[in-house]
């Protein structure tokens, strides 16, 4: 019992970033409303320390910081783990957007935002990572999806390739997952963002695209075998194509 309370005391955890105290005290308001337990940090060398050296369910993180950066702050934190992260950019900062995909970011809130949406984005982003932290890893085997080269166990969002590991964001995971369970078939940019991120991006494709580049790239350490399942279909999208 103690082991799931520590769990459910992680998930529960939200690290918020950013170097306005007054967006920092707002959010953490709304928050903890919601019965979140919030820690706060206002620059990207605190942040990072903080994210790397105790356990959160989200990271609330700030594109613009003093010193490193919410982009460098996600490039060094993505090397150690894979907590989730919502990046907060300005109205208009697309590229930030874009860079923070690239480098593992899950998803954005623009400002000025609505509190509702940033609620409505964390819970989404929770609910998606936190689905089987009560599940053993015995009571698996139904959902397990097998190729040559990979494994896919969907309850216990695992994911090995050539028997090794591989560490996954709770998004690059949803996207293989998604196009797994239709092997062969093609899905267009604008069909992966409607279905995999369950709402419109107001047309950024290239989130599609950082993502498939991602999760290539970690696959392709361990198994290009792997790796090269992933197709682009030039001029529509992607699917997973399994070997003959």
């Amino acid at each position: 019992m103690g082991r799931i309370l520590l769990m459910a005391e992680h998930e529960n955890r939200i690290l918020v970033v950013d170097d306005e105290e007054r967006i920092r005290r707002l959010l953490k308001m709304y928050l903890e409303k919601e019965g979140y337990e919030i820690d706060e940090a206002e620059d990207g060398e605190t942040a990072l320390h903080k994210a790397t050296s105790e356990d959160y369910g989200l990271i609330l993180l700030d594109v613009m910081l003093p010193g490193i950066d919410g982009i460098e702050v996600c490039t060094r934190l993505r090397q150690a783990k894979s907590t989730p992260v919502l990046m907060l950019t300005a109205k208009g900062e697309e590229i930030n957007r874009v860079q923070g995909f690239e480098v593992g970011a899950d998803d954005y809130v623009v400002k000025p935002f609505s509190p509702r949406e940033v609620i409505y984005r964390v819970k989404a982003i929770l609910r998606r990572s936190s689905e089987t932290a009560y599940l053993s890893k015995e009571n698996n085997s139904s959902n397990n999806i097998v190729f040559p080269h990979l494994l896919i166990e969907h309850d216990a969002h695992r994911v090995t390739a050539n028997g090794e590991e591989i560490s996954l964001t709770p998004k690059e995971y949803e996207l293989l997952h998604y196009l797994a369970i239709s092997p062969d078939k093609v899905f267009s940019r604008e069909d992966l963002l409607k279905d995999v991120w369950n709402y419109e991006f107001f047309g950024d494709l290239r989130t599609v695209d950082t993502h498939v580049k991602r999760l290539r790239e970690k696959l392709n350490r361990v198994s290009p075998e792997a790796a090269s399942m992933i197709t682009t279909v030039w001029g529509v999208g992607y699917k997973l194509e399994v070997p003959k």
